[in-house]
């Protein structure tokens, strides 16, 4: 697979922006509503099926997803498409809205295949959206795509988004991005939002998250409050939080209400920091140097120990803290759960081994004795 900068056209390749409109949107919201939503299967996916399943403007949800699962939601029938060489026009005409979720944080050491999902496959995405006529497309974005930032105030929507330059995932928020400001350009009568949200947590997502980033080496049953003895405290090492379930219904909001478009911070109070982590473990903070913790986590990468480079490190020690104030008084939206609750979620589920019954989630998706995960390799192959 290829990745480069081109767009694509329903699984053949042309040279065009991928903004390129083909025919006009459609704009439908009279309570029966159909939206189609790529990546439905994995953290922030369900929890957008399940948002969506509650509200009574929407009528049909489309899951998109490289694998189906046995996992049921309401309203929801699901379609077996990769994003990366699918008919997606096909799935994507008749709806008011698309949800573009899909995404791979791994395989960390093939970045081609990362490219080729992440920005190829959001331009596909982009491409079949103007092609059906949808009339609002609903980005996922991030707090990745910001520049390096404060951590003693927050920033709004308008901070640069140039991205952390060594980290691959961040590089790809960005070029996603440019994409959808092209697309966002040309094609005028779609609404177009883009969520940035914090680290999304819950416990359903908790094997997954294990996988992507602590790999099969780590037992869970260490993840609990008083068997870790000390945290390491980093100099910025605070970043915000939000559970999968508020970032769901930011989702729906976005895609059901007429009014919504543009860029919207999503992520809840309070800031994580040393001293929350350390008190949901119970663990005393140790003051460790940034170079001394980077090290370690590129030297346990590069020997396959673990699946993480130290790029993540990076990220969010450089990354800003967001203002979530247009999220609440222009998007209507406000968190149910703390950030250090939707941690503390997460923390139980990697004890617990939780997970659920898609594909991603799945808490056997490592295979027995974790045996799947150990031979892609640690983060050379996707699981």
């Amino acid at each position: 697979m290829q990745a480069s900068g081109s767009g694509f056209v329903l699984g053949r390749r042309r040279d065009f922006d991928v903004g390129m409109r083909l025919r006009g949107p459609r704009v439908r919201y009279a309570g029966h509503m159909r939206i189609v939503v790529t990546g439905a299967t994995g953290n922030v996916g369900t929890s957008v099926l399940a948002a969506l399943g509650r509200d009574p403007r929407v009528e049909a949800i489309v899951g998109l997803a490289r694998r189906t699962p046995h996992a049921r939601f309401p309203k929801t029938s699901w379609v077996a498409a990769d994003i990366t060489h699918a008919d997606l026009g096909e799935h994507f005409r008749g709806a008011d809205a698309v949800i573009h979720l899909a995404w791979l944080i791994q395989p960390s050491r093939d970045p081609a295949t990362m490219h080729a999902v992440n920005v190829e496959g959001t331009a596909r995405v982009l491409h079949a959206a103007a092609a059906a006529g949808v009339g609002a497309l609903v980005h996922a974005s991030s707090v990745g795509v910001y520049s390096p930032g404060p951590k003693d105030r927050r920033v709004d929507e308008s901070w640069a988004t140039n991205g952390i330059d060594s980290s691959t995932y961040s590089r790809h928020k960005v070029e996603a991005e440019r994409r959808l400001d092209r697309f966002e350009h040309i094609n005028e009568g779609v609404r177009v939002v883009r969520l940035r949200p914090g680290l999304i947590f819950k416990r359903e997502a908790a094997a997954e998250i294990r996988r992507y980033f602590a790999g099969p080496l780590l037992p869970g049953s260490l993840v609990r409050p008083g068997l870790i003895p000390v945290v390491p405290d980093l100099e910025r090492l605070c970043f915000q939080a939000v559970h999968s379930d508020d970032v769901g219904e930011a989702y729906a909001l976005a895609a059901t209400s007429s009014k919504a478009s543009g860029a919207y911070n999503v992520a809840a109070e309070p800031v994580i920091d040393g001293r929350v982590i350390a008190g949901l473990l119970r663990a005393r903070r140790v003051r460790v140097p940034r170079s001394g913790v980077r090290r370690l986590a590129q030297v346990t990468w590069k020997l396959r120990l673990q699946p993480t480079d130290a790029s993540w490190l990076d990220l969010a020690l450089d990354s800003p803290l967001m203002d979530t104030t247009r999220a609440r008084e222009q998007l209507g939206w406000t968190p149910r759960h703390s950030g250090a609750d939707a941690l503390g979620e997460l923390l139980a589920g990697l004890r617990d081994g939780a997970g659920l019954q898609t594909p991603p989630l799945d808490r056997d998706a490592g295979g027995p004795l974790r045996l799947r995960e150990l031979l892609t390799g640690i983060g050379g192959r996707s699981t």
